[in-house]
C-alpha cells in the first residue's frame, strides 16, 4: 500500500497512515515494538478512523497495520509502566475505547486484515470491526489478567462479538487461542493460508462492498450494533478500572516481570 495521506512518518513513535481510492479508506498503523500502541498512537488512530468515515467517497475501511510481525501487541507497556495516577491511566485505556467507538460508529464496514498475532488491545479492535480476515498463523490472545488488570474496556466489544463464554475463557485463561478457534467463534470471519490469500480476500470484499449501496450498508451496520448507544460512558468506566489497577504493586511487578522474559 502507497499512502496518498501520511499523518505522521514512520519513526520510533510509529505511524498512522490512509490510503482512499476507489471507495475504499485504507487505515495502517505501525509501531516498530510488534505493533504495541501507545495512547498518542491510539488517540491518532481513533482520530483517523472518524476522518476517513466522514469523506463522502469512502464506501468501506480496511483496518490494517504495518510490518510482518504481530498484527498489534495491544497497550505499550513501557507507557504502562510510566503511568503515575488515576486520571494518567484513565486517559491512556480510554484510547482503545476511542479506537473501538471510531470503528462501531462508522457508518461504513470496517474490515481488519489480521496478517500475524493479537494480544490483549488488538482482539478488542478485530472485535470491532464488521468483518475481519486473518491467516491462519494470527493466534489470539487476552493477555491482560497476567499482568495485573483485565480486559475491561475492551471487554464489552469482545463479549458481543464472540460472546460471554468464549470471552471469560479468553479473559480467565490468558493464552494463546489458535486462528481456527477464533473462526469457530466468530472473532475472525474468515481464515486463509498466508498473506498472499488475505490480500486477495480483503481486496475483493472491500471491492465488492464498495460497490454496494451506502445507506443500506448504514443500515445494516446500526443492527450490527444496536444496544452500544451507552457505550462512551460504559467504556469510561471500564477505563477507569484499568487506570486504578495499573498503579498497584502486583499490576507493576507483574508488567516488570513480563517485560523481562
Amino acid at each position: 500500500m502507497t499512502p496518498d495521506n501520511s499523518s505522521s512518518e514512520a519513526s520510533p513513535n510509529g505511524y498512522v497512515r490512509t490510503h482512499v481510492a476507489a471507495g475504499i479508506g485504507r487505515i495502517e498503523f505501525y509501531h516498530p515494538k510488534s505493533n504495541s500502541l501507545p495512547g498518542a498512537l491510539l488517540r491518532e488512530l481513533a482520530q483517523t478512523v472518524t476522518d476517513v468515515s466522514r469523506q463522502p467517497d469512502v464506501r468501506v475501511i480496511i483496518l490494517q497495520s504495518g510490518g510482518t510481525g504481530p498484527f498489534c501487541a495491544g497497550a505499550s507497556f513501557d507507557e504502562l509502566v510510566s503511568i503515575n495516577d488515576i486520571a494518567e491511566g484513565q486517559r491512556f485505556f480510554s484510547g482503545f475505547a476511542g479506537v473501538i467507538l471510531a470503528m462501531v460508529r462508522a457508518p461504513q464496514f470496517v474490515i481488519s486484515r489480521v496478517h500475524g498475532k493479537a494480544a490483549g488491545g488488538a482482539v478488542g479492535l478485530i472485535a470491532a470491526s464488521d468483518f475481519s480476515f486473518a491467516v491462519d498463523k494470527a493466534a489470539a490472545k487476552l493477555s491482560e489478567l497476567a499482568v495485573g488488570i483485565g480486559p475491561f474496556v475492551v471487554g464489552p466489544v469482545i463479549e458481543k462479538k464472540i460472546g460471554l463464554a468464549s470471552f471469560s475463557q479468553m479473559a480467565v485463561d490468558a493464552d494463546w487461542r489458535d486462528a481456527a478457534w477464533c473462526e469457530r467463534r466468530g472473532l475472525y470471519a474468515k481464515v486463509v493460508p498466508d498473506t498472499a490469500a488475505l490480500d486477495a480476500a480483503v481486496d475483493q470484499l472491500a471491492t465488492t462492498l464498495a460497490a454496494s449501496n451506502p445507506e443500506a450498508m448504514a443500515q445494516l451496520k446500526k443492527v450490527f450494533w444496536a444496544g452500544t448507544e451507552s457505550w462512551d460512558s460504559l467504556l469510561a468506566e471500564r477505563a477507569s478500572m484499568s487506570g486504578t489497577l495499573v498503579l498497584s504493586d502486583f499490576t507493576r511487578q507483574a508488567i516488570g516481570a513480563f517485560k523481562s522474559r
